[in-house]
């Protein structure tokens, strides 16, 4: 199925290729995406109002998150993962548990990589526990949270050692998942936002360098 403007531009922004403050232009878009501009401009007014982007002046720049807003978003983020993985244990069929053990194995094999890939492979583990949890309104909004962290400009996965910590955390939640024991599930997975945005922090404070 062929992709809408939309989808493409806000694909786009999560793979870094826009980052927070730059400028996004109706006609290069257009001529890009090999799309008229019509749908492009449609698409650019459906980001602008989920606040994807902002203006300056007559311009349309990619939005940028502030401290405050950053700590909102990590606050209602912890809570509604931590959610999903309790209901995971609960109702995560055994297939489904088989594939998260299976995430967590393969994702041992990117640890030297390429942050990006790292990035790509820890939103699709965290899609897949959304999708385990058997409750469609909770992943409704958990795409919303997660379509506003396109907005930071790295991946907290980029600071150094954070990867390998990262993946013991992963680690620890899907155990507590195979384990059906939704209390558990539910902490280790707040623990592991909880240091994602402690490691961001510590980036954007100077105290962690990002791998190069």
């Amino acid at each position: 199925m062929q992709k809408d403007a939309y989808t493409l531009i806000l694909e786009a922004i999560e793979a870094g290729l826009y980052k927070p403050g730059d400028r996004l232009v109706e006609s290069e878009l257009a001529e890009r995406l090999g799309v008229s501009r019509t749908p492009v401009r449609e698409a650019l007014q459906r980001l602008e109002t989920q606040a994807m982007l902002t203006r300056d002046g007559r311009s349309l720049i990619v939005a940028s998150l502030d401290h405050n807003q950053l700590a909102e978003l990590y606050a209602v983020r912890s809570e509604l993962e931590g959610l999903a993985a309790r209901l995971a244990a609960r109702h995560a069929t055994d297939e489904e548990i088989r594939v998260l053990r299976a995430m967590v194995e393969d994702d041992s094999r990117l640890l030297s990589g390429d942050p990006r890939a790292l990035s790509r492979a820890n939103k699709r583990f965290h899609r897949q526990i959304h999708l385990a949890s058997h409750n469609r309104f909770l992943v409704q909004q958990l795409d919303l949270v997660h379509r506003s962290m396109a907005l930071m400009a790295n991946t907290s996965l980029a600071a150094e050692g954070r990867s390998e910590v990262a993946l013991a955390e992963h680690d620890r939640i899907v155990a507590a998942i195979e384990a059906r024991d939704g209390e558990a599930a539910y902490q280790a997975l707040r623990v592991h936002i909880s240091r994602a945005f402690e490691t961001r922090l510590r980036v954007d404070a100077g105290e962690l360098r990002l791998k190069d």
